[in-house]
């Protein structure tokens, strides 16, 4: 199996992502990397180039590009290479830490979409209190969407569940302002219908303070919401953590309680890390493509990697395709 990853996408990079993609290669023998980016570069930590190699280029797509633009015209840039290697038959699936509007633009434009699928969803694992995680899709890719949309981030992430995670008949969650039929706007409303018309297990609605709860093992909702959600989730447990070393720190009895939960504190902050679960999966597309976190460290780049080889494994793209197909599920707007 072949992984092509983005070495200079992230605000780590190239370091993290090559340490990240050694531990891949040590752990995982039927494994081989290509690193694409600064060879220079890349070799400062490249200790152990065995089933790694390096695709060299010199240009790079930055934070500040302007997604579209940067990946029409920066066609040597590391993440545009990378994407080539995947549409070239080169590689299996990809994976950047990089610009995430210019990586979903790579997708569209280089790798291509799944025929049936109208707009790919980012779709990242969240933690939930059980440790298990759920599946929240789309969380940026398109912020307007159509309910035919959610039904088929719906379908994907069912798939994807029961395939990768091992789920059997995983429970299907619409993100909305409560439980009940009937509630929310146009868009949810319309959605809810064809949700319980699909060939998915929908449980109905899910508001957001239970997500973590797991009530549903895949969540699906607009990128503008999505993306919202997950940023106030992202803020929130970095808040609390925060107040919590500034409470632990505040006298000497305080800070021998921190040393007595140390352990409990680092535990359960890998438990809220959603990185411990890879990257955010671009959904729909011909071929696996993983954005991983812009703050991506060594262990978040390998979760990454076995992410992709995962989807890889059980051909979740070929699931997708052919279920998608079998559903003759047809393109624009339902009413």
């Amino acid at each position: 199996m072949r992984i092509a990853i983005d070495a200079m996408g992230g605000d780590h990079a190239p370091k993290a992502t090559v340490l990240g993609a050694m531990k891949a290669v040590s752990e995982i023998k039927d494994l081989h990397i290509t690193l694409v980016g600064r060879e220079q570069e890349i070799k400062k930590y490249l200790t152990d180039d065995k089933r790694i190699d390096i695709l060299h280029t010199n240009e790079i797509i930055t934070s500040d590009d302007e997604p579209v633009r940067a990946v029409r015209r920066k066609k040597d840039s590391s993440m545009v290479l990378m994407a080539k290697e995947v549409k070239e038959g080169k590689a299996d699936a990809c994976i950047s830490a990089g610009n995430t509007g210019a990586l979903m633009s790579a997708g569209l434009f280089i790798v291509g979409r799944i025929t049936g699928i109208d707009r790919p969803a980012l779709s990242p694992t969240l933690p939930t209190l059980d440790g298990q995680g759920f599946l929240f899709l789309d969380v940026g890719a398109n912020v307007d969407a159509r309910p035919q949309h959610l039904l088929q981030y719906a379908l994907m992430g069912s798939i994807y569940m029961e395939k990768v995670r091992s789920i059997s008949r995983p429970r299907v969650g619409l993100l909305n302002v409560g439980t009940e039929d009937g509630k929310g706007n146009d868009l949810t409303k319309k959605t809810f219908k064809l949700l319980q018309e699909a060939p998915i297990h929908f449980v109905g609605n899910v508001e957001a303070r239970d997500m973590l709860k797991r009530q549903a093992d895949v969540v699906v909702t607009d990128g503008f919401t999505g993306n919202v959600a997950l940023k106030t989730i992202e803020g929130s447990a970095g808040a609390i953590f925060s107040m919590l070393k500034e409470t632990f720190m505040v006298s000497v009895k305080s800070k021998l309680a921190a040393g007595l939960l140390k352990k409990d504190l680092v535990a359960l902050k890998t438990k809220l890390d959603y990185s411990e679960y890879g990257g955010a999966g671009l959904f729909g597309l011909r071929a696996p493509v993983i954005k991983a976190h812009g703050s991506s460290d060594e262990r978040a780049i390998y979760n990454a990697v076995k992410q992709a080889r995962h989807m890889v494994e059980y051909q979740i793209t070929e699931t997708i395709q052919s279920t998608i197909a079998s559903l003759d599920i047809k393109k624009g707007e339902t009413t």
